[in-house]
């Protein structure tokens, strides 16, 4: 008989576990530092739990098509379109929400490995130097296409039903805003785990 594993690696998860940490934050750390991290972190919760509920929307609509594409012949012409906005406003909204819980796709093969204070300074130099740098580009050049989108009146061309298209581009604007507000909370946990070697709100 094989030799079963005595362990399960779960580092991934508990590397997204850490992050999602909601625990007391250091008693030495300055309270504007650990007050502006809780309120961004409890902004992106509540987000993230009204978010959610465009699941249910999106599980009907896709049901009443399969019934009526299915049992009665009659397909919808705005199923489709509605699950590409439903599906695309849940990816883009809840973005910061799912930041804050640490579960974005992340090459953590070598990072796990390495010092708290090595990931601090690693996470927090790249959020300075990238992510911060290229979402303020993409939101600027989001809020082009927004505007560009409302004053032209645009319309979906993939069905006959052509919705107008700023709806979801504009869900994709507040989705970078609320990427750029939980990364500030990112940011400071970073610097806080590069410089004391724990990370805030983690379990000892």
């Amino acid at each position: 008989m094989p030799n079963e594993p005595s362990k399960l690696d779960i580092s991934d998860e508990m590397i997204a576990e850490r992050r999602g940490g909601s625990g007391k934050m250091p008693d030495d750390m300055p309270n504007w530092m650990s007050l502006l991290i809780t309120k961004i972190d409890k902004f992106s919760m509540w987000v993230g739990n009204i978010v959610c509920w465009l699941t249910v929307p999106l599980i009907l609509g896709m049901v009443y098509e399969v019934l009526a594409r299915k049992l009665f012949l009659a397909p919808t012409i705005w199923a489709y379109d509605m699950s590409r906005f439903l599906y695309g406003a849940l990816f883009m909204l809840g973005a910061g929400y799912a930041l804050s819980k640490g579960v974005h796709i992340r090459a953590d093969f070598l990072y796990r490995n390495f010092k708290t204070k090595t990931q601090g300074v690693i996470d927090f130099w790249l959020y300075l130097l990238f992510y911060f740098p290229g979402l303020i580009v993409f939101l600027y050049m989001t809020f082009g296409f927004v505007q560009e989108s409302i004053m032209r009146g645009e319309r979906g061309m993939d069905t006959t039903w052509m919705p107008f298209m700023w709806p979801i581009k504009s869900c994709l604007l507040i989705g970078i805003i609320f990427l750029l507000i939980q990364g500030i909370s990112e940011l400071l946990k970073s610097y806080w785990a590069s410089t004391k070697g724990q990370w805030p709100g983690e379990e000892e």
